[in-house]
């Protein structure tokens, strides 16, 4: 049985300010096939950093279209 290392990505979304859009995003990233946890660092009214730990590499669009589906802008992708 062979183990394999987690997958981060970080991105930066747009327009998040409180609690409940940290809520929000995590969310329906967690809901993405393979995510095992989401940590989001609010930069309230700023760009927030949003770092995912997944069991597999997660496409821009998908992460694009969780993101937006919880009313947020992804304006960077990392690796």
């Amino acid at each position: 049985m062979s183990t394999t290392s987690p997958t981060i990505t970080t991105v930066s979304v747009s327009g998040m300010t409180c609690g409940h859009c940290v809520s929000a995003v995590s969310e329906e990233l967690e809901a993405l096939a393979g995510v095992e946890a989401v940590d989001v660092e609010l930069n309230a009214g700023g760009i927030s950093t949003v770092t995912i730990t997944s069991t597999q590499k997660l496409s821009p669009s998908e992460i694009g279209e969780a993101v937006a589906e919880a009313g947020y802008l992804v304006v960077a992708n990392e690796a």
